[in-house]
């Protein structure tokens, strides 16, 4: 004779029993105290919750001879006939295989005949899978049955009952098992049939098992049967983690390791989505991952490690495929193309590839604050064009060596000047640093016209000097000196700037602060356009254009 399995032996047979349900375990036992039971019932939720239970534990109660505050004696005649199942006052059928309108057309006779008990229940367990005329033959009974019928409805997939039928019901949802309720209860199990299952087995029972009782039994029972010791299968977590280190070998190794042992690619691929679900939750809402304390934490840690974004993508690819595998000739190729795609991201330019490689040059790269930035072109509002001197250009950084010391300031003056404003470098540029003692730094100009002109911008040079020696510098220029005499030893010749130099700093980044207005009041003498460009051009000279012939 063969032994009971374990989800049938421990099968819940009062509303106490039950786990996790509490919600629909207080609306039944309040409507039968209160003699305020429904006529039709419509149960749903995953499967192993405990919907069928549940129906005939109603049925129990509806006809107990000794109802005690909503629950069953379970030892009356009623209750034992339940519970062996063959009594007249209830009725299961299954509706995959009663599917028709003749057999709904002979439910309808038996529920017009009497009964021992005070209620006849009927039982109809996956009622979605009842044919559209069996449904409708089904409503006039299922909207006015005779006094004492009672009629139960289980379904695993609710949507797919018709809104005639649910709107005729009362429906209630059951929900998967908390995991603390699962590991309760399971351990209990264990300690009550006397079974010897080690810790790692337990945890990899309520992992299979997923929030569903019968689910969990039935695992338990293959793990007792085994020697109380986990399986060797291949944990999701080698995926997840050839993932994270961007490793196609090691995940072209794992799916290799794991078909050689029997497991189906589809079924392969839906153990890692679930895998990837609970990351994804664990980091959006930590407090919806239904596993053990100890396998919660390494879920959280390798969701920390992948990020958001890596997560959903490896989600949305694997579940393409998914797609695919229902059509496709070789199905573990898919998921080994998959697996590399998403260790190999680098290679791919999908969209979600692309974000995830620049989140990882955000979260690993730095800015260096000293390197050049390259400022946006500014733009005039008014004509939405770039304005004068608009054009980007790369600010170069002040030597990042610390404070300059006087020696310093002098043999790196051309790096100092590179570093001041357009304006002010390109008037510097042609000044020499003859000295630097005790903050008073002396530079010399080519001629008295360059010098009135470096004399404009000495406070702006004066104010970055101060900010790069961090010591208040003032600049003295020496008298332009005319041609060195052949006694005097030679001083190399301080450079000038060219006219083009000088154009082109002034176009390259102009201060409109630094900006002056032409005068309005018009002046007695006329001055030619050639003594203008001179007066504010120190050091330019006019070149004749070619005459057009």
């Amino acid at each position: 004779m063969a032994v009971q399995s374990l989800y049938r032996r421990y099968r819940p047979r009062r509303f106490d029993e039950l786990k996790g349900q509490e919600h629909v375990v207080r609306a039944l036992q309040n409507a039968v105290i209160n003699h305020r039971e429904g006529q039709a019932y419509l149960f749903s939720g995953p499967r192993g919750t405990g919907k069928t239970s549940t129906a005939r534990i109603l049925a129990k109660v509806l006809n107990c001879e000794e109802p005690e505050n909503g629950e069953p004696c379970g030892i009356c005649n009623s209750c034992g006939a339940i519970d062996s199942g063959n009594s007249y006052d209830v009725l299961e059928l299954d509706a995959a295989s009663n599917n028709g309108v003749e057999n709904m057309r002979d439910l309808i006779e038996r529920s017009s005949l009497g009964n021992p008990g005070r209620h006849r229940v009927f039982i109809l367990d996956e009622v979605h899978m009842l044919s559209k005329p069996a449904e409708a033959a089904l409503l006039k009974t299922l909207e006015e049955p005779p006094p004492h019928v009672v009629f139960v409805l289980a379904t695993t997939d609710p949507q797919k009952v018709s809104e005639t039928i649910r709107s005729r019901t009362q429906h209630l949802q059951f929900h998967l098992l908390p995991m603390h309720d699962l590991d309760e209860h399971v351990r209990w199990v264990i300690k009550d049939a006397n079974l010897k299952v080690s810790e790692a087995a337990i945890a990899q029972v309520l992992t299979q098992g997923g929030g569903s009782a019968r689910d969990t039994l039935s695992a338990l029972e293959l793990v007792a049967a085994g020697g109380g010791e986990a399986d060797e299968q291949l944990s999701p977590d080698e995926f997840v983690e050839a993932i994270i280190d961007r490793d196609p070998g090691r995940a072209l190794g794992a799916t290799a390791a794991a078909i050689q042992r029997g497991a189906d690619p589809r079924m392969l691929a839906e153990e890692i989505v679930r895998q990837l679900r609970e990351c994804f939750l664990s980091l959006m809402a930590p407090d919806l991952v239904q596993l053990p304390e100890q396998r919660k934490t390494l879920v959280a840690e390798q969701a920390r490690r992948m990020g958001a974004s890596t997560v959903v993508r490896a989600i949305e690819v694997l579940g393409e495929i998914l797609i695919e595998m229902r059509h496709a000739p070789d199905a573990r190729l898919l998921i080994e193309v998959a697996l590399v795609k998403l260790t190999s991201v680098n290679n791919a330019n999908d969209n979600s590839s692309l974000i995830a490689r620049i989140e990882r040059l955000e979260a690993g790269i730095t800015r260096d604050a000293s390197a050049p930035m390259v400022r946006p072109a500014p733009i005039n509002a008014a004509t939405g064009k770039v304005q004068l001197g608009g054009k980007a250009t790369v600010a170069v950084a002040a030597p990042s060596v610390g404070p300059l010391s006087d020696e310093q300031l002098v043999s790196q003056w051309s790096d100092v000047v590179s570093g001041f404003k357009a304006l002010a470098r390109a008037v510097f540029s042609a000044v020499s640093a003859v000295s630097c003692v005790d903050g008073v730094l002396t530079v010399s100009a080519p001629n008295d016209a360059h010098q009135r002109k470096a004399q404009e911008h000495v406070a702006a040079v004066e104010a970055q000097l101060s900010s790069i020696t961090g010591r208040k510098i003032t600049v003295a220029f020496n008298a332009p000196t005319a041609r060195p005499s052949a006694a005097a030893p030679a001083r190399a010749k301080a450079p000038v700037a060219t006219d083009e130099q000088i154009a082109e700093a002034v176009f390259e980044d102009v201060d409109p602060s630094q900006l002056t207005s032409a005068p309005t009041t018009k002046s007695t003498t006329t001055t030619s356009v050639e003594d203008q460009l001179a007066k504010a051009f120190p050091g330019s000279k006019l070149v004749d254009k070619p005459k057009k012939k």
